[in-house]
C-alpha cells in the first residue's frame, strides 16, 4: 500500500548520512521534519494537501526511520541538531533548492531551530511544533517533568545502557506506552501508519535516537548557550498542544520563543503532543496562511 500517494520515495546521500524521504507536489519548496519515535510519514494527514501548493519534502532525520545511523562519534557531535540540520540543507540542495520553507515537530522542531540559526540564508520561514527551546526544556526538568518526560534523561544515559533496555521489549509495546504517555489515545494514527512506525523502531533507530538524546544533553546545550545572544530574523510559527507537556508546563510558549526570534506567531491547538496528526486541518490552515 502506498501510504503517501503521489509522492516519490527516494534516498539522498549527504556528507554525513543517507536520508530517506518522500517528495511531491508543485510550488515553493517546503521541508517537513518529524519527531521521536516517528518517521516522515507522521505528515501523512497534511502533506497531500500541502502538495497542492508546495513542493513538499518529508524526510527522515539521521538515525530515524529508514535514514542511516552512522556510528556515534565522541561527544555525540554527529547527532547534534547542527548535524541533523546540515543533512536536511544538503537534501534540499540536492533537490535544487538554495532557499526553502521548513516545519518540524518535536525533534524535527529542534532541528528546525538549529537550521534557522546556522542557515539564516537558506530558511525563508520556519514552523516549530510542540517544543520550547532545548535549554528551556532542561531548565524545567524537575521531578514531574522527569517522570512525565522520562525518556529525556533515560535516553541520554551513556551507551549502551538505554539501547539495551529499549531493545529488550517488543517495538509495538514500547511505541504504545511512549505515545500514550503524550496523548489521550492513538485513534488519530491509521493502522498502516502505525505499522510503519513499528517497522522502523529497530536496533538501528534505537541506537540513532539514543545518540540524538545524548547530544541534546551535551553538545546541543553548548551550541545553544553560545547562541543565546542571537535572535532569528525570519518569521517563526509556533504551534503546540493545549494538552501536551508544553501546554501544561509552560504558561507562555510564544513569550519563550520571542526571546529567541524577532517575529513569532502561533497558538495552542486542542491536542496532545502529536499536533500535526491530531489536528491536521488546523495545522494545514496555519501552514497555508503562514507559508503562503
Amino acid at each position: 500500500m502506498d501510504i503517501m500517494p503521489g509522492f516519490t520515495l527516494t534516498d539522498i546521500a549527504t556528507s554525513g548520512a543517507r536520508i530517506r524521504l518522500r517528495h511531491g507536489g508543485n510550488g515553493p519548496p517546503l521541508l517537513l521534519l518529524h519527531g521521536n519515535p516517528l518517521t516522515h510519514v507522521s505528515w501523512h494527514a497534511v502533506a497531500p494537501k500541502l502538495a497542492e501548493q508546495f513542493h513538499v519534502v518529508a524526510a527522515d532525520l539521521r538515525g530515524y526511520g529508514d535514514s542511516s545511523a552512522p556510528p556515534e562519534e565522541p561527544g555525540s557531535v554527529n547527532y547534534s541538531f547542527r548535524a541533523m540540520a546540515q543533512d536536511q540543507v544538503e537534501v534540499m540542495q540536492a533537490l535544487g533548492y538554495q532557499r526553502f520553507f521548513v516545519a518540524g515537530h518535536d525533534r524535527g522542531g529542534r532541528t528546525t531551530h538549529r537550521m534557522c540559526l546556522d542557515y539564516p540564508d537558506k530558511v525563508i520561514k520556519g514552523a516549530i511544533i510542540d517544543i520550547v527551546p532545548t535549554l528551556d526544556m532542561w531548565a524545567a526538568m524537575d521531578k514531574d517533568a522527569a517522570i512525565g518526560g522520562w525518556h529525556w534523561p533515560f535516553m541520554a544515559q551513556p551507551a549502551d545502557f538505554p539501547e539495551r533496555m529499549l531493545g529488550g521489549v517488543p517495538a509495538d509495546w514500547f511505541m504504545r506506552k511512549k505515545l500514550l504517555k503524550l496523548t489521550a489515545d492513538l485513534n488519530h494514527i491509521p493502522p498502516e501508519i502505525w505499522d510503519e512506525y513499528v517497522r522502523c523502531f529497530n536496533e538501528k533507530t534505537i541506537r540513532g535516537s539514543c545518540s540524538d538524546y545524548r547530544a541534546a544533553a551535551t553538545i546541543d546545550c553548548e551550541l545553544d548557550t553560545a547562541d543565546l545572544g542571537r535572535k532569528l530574523a525570519m518569521p517563526i510559527l509556533i504551534l503546540w498542544g493545549k494538552n501536551s507537556s508544553v501546554g501544561k508546563r509552560f504558561a507562555d510558549p510564544i513569550g519563550i520563543w520571542r526571546q529567541r526570534a524577532e517575529d513569532v506567531r502561533g497558538e495552542a491547538l486542542p491536542t496532545g503532543h502529536y499536533v500535526n496528526e491530531e489536528a491536521p486541518e488546523q495545522v494545514l490552515d496555519w501552514f497555508l496562511r503562514f507559508f503562503r
